[in-house]
């Protein structure tokens, strides 16, 4: 997938699959022991954890190493057999400057998105936030290795922001990252009226769109069965503001939007992700007319399948 002259991988580890810098959680380290062929990212393009401009403590407890406190934290519940993950983490994390402080983005050799979510409480904030984290990248450029993109998400179902709301403003904010001259992604989630992103790919300031972030609870029930994957309408994270779903129910969701994408006239591209658990659900988002697959809950729920669907993707894909 070319964006701006840069060649980014057909598989994108989706944003806060790999953490931070790409060392992963936890768990991954006993998963490359019990899965040695089957589970790493090998030929798949690194994207960052989302990060804020600031501190932002949400609800995922984390170490100075970045890794969490606990194994099995509060805010993510695993759900293998279902092939769900339901996550409430809330953008954790120390903030832009300490990230870009540590200079591992920098040492990176090969093409990588770094992600990044403006959260303030009003409007302005947010566009300030994101004019101010150009700025940080732009203070930082020569220091890199490697070219690399932004992902501006504007999609986390789990901050207090409302997707309809953020469009209202996303031009503004990708003026603002425009300086940069790197390729931009937005990331979305298949709530996001087309007639919308339309109008955002049409601008020229974004050069892909990736769909789709989780689905925050609740939303789509005659397309998502909340109460027969849960058994109750009432979310294991309700505690936490009922958290965001991942997995198999988001792949029929995805594909019918990015074939109405194409229909209404999107050009750009579409980097596809949610629910790809086996190889034919790449062959599946790929003819819906995505240029790209993103992966991320798969890594829980099915770990010794990754590298195998990152060589299938490969393939479909002409990588």
């Amino acid at each position: 997938m070319n964006l701006r002259g840069v060649r980014f991988k057909s598989v994108i580890a989706s944003s806060g699959t790999l953490n931070f810098f790409g060392e992963g959680w936890k768990q991954h380290k006993i998963f490359r022991c019990i899965f040695p062929r089957g589970f790493n990212f090998f030929g798949a393009t690194f994207v960052s954890k989302t990060t804020t401009l600031k501190y932002q403590k949400g609800n995922l407890d984390l170490r100075m190493n970045l890794q969490p406190h606990s194994w099995f934290p509060d805010c993510v519940r695993v759900y293998p057999k279902k092939g769900v993950v339901l996550n409430a983490a809330g953008l954790s994390g120390p903030g832009a400057e300490y990230l870009f402080s540590q200079g591992l983005w920098q040492k990176r050799t090969e093409p990588f998105l770094i992600s990044f979510m403006a959260i303030g409480e009003s409007r302005d904030e947010r566009i300030m936030e994101t004019q101010r984290f150009s700025e940080l990248i732009l203070r930082r450029f020569s220091e890199f290795s490697t070219q690399f993109g932004v992902e501006l998400n504007i999609s986390c179902p789990n901050t207090a922001h409302r997707l309809t709301e953020l469009f209202g403003e996303v031009i503004d904010q990708l003026e603002g990252l425009a300086e940069l001259n790197v390729p931009i992604v937005l990331k979305v989630d298949a709530l996001a009226l087309i007639e919308a992103v339309k109008r955002v790919a049409d601008s020229g300031l974004c050069d892909a769109i990736a769909v789709s972030n989780s689905i925050p609870w609740g939303e789509l029930p005659a397309k998502i069965d909340w109460e027969g994957i849960f058994g109750s309408m009432k979310s294991p994270l309700e505690h936490l503001g009922g958290g965001g779903l991942s997995g198999y129910p988001l792949l029929p969701i995805v594909s019918n939007w990015i074939a109405e994408a194409r229909r209404r006239g999107v050009t750009i591209p579409i980097i596809g992700g949610g629910g790809i658990l086996k190889k034919s659900d790449v062959d599946f988002l790929h003819r819906q007319g995505a240029s790209a697959i993103s992966i991320g809950s798969v890594a829980l729920l099915r770990p010794w399948r990754v590298q195998g669907i990152i060589q299938h993707a490969k393939r479909v894909f002409g990588d």
